[in-house]
């Protein structure tokens, strides 16, 4: 049981450290993206110009998308 143990443990150390090392990639060179890209990757993805619009507000409210300028 203690290998077991010890196995579940390492391998934690293993995942937490890949999640580290992914969330500082992402940081560098992620959010927030320009509300123009937002909208031109949803209409690529094939979603009407509304819900495009209103797919990328919603990403602007949790912070990954810059506000459109006015």
């Amino acid at each position: 049981m203690s290998v077991a143990l010890a196995a579940t443990i390492a391998m934690s150390g293993v995942f937490t450290g890949l999640t580290a090392q992914a969330a500082s990639a992402a940081a560098a060179s992620g959010p927030p993206y320009s509300y123009a890209e937002c909208i031109a990757a949803a209409k690529k993805k094939g979603e009407s110009a509304r819900h495009a619009k209103w797919h990328c507000d919603q990403l602007v409210k949790k912070g990954w998308v810059k506000p459109p300028r006015s």
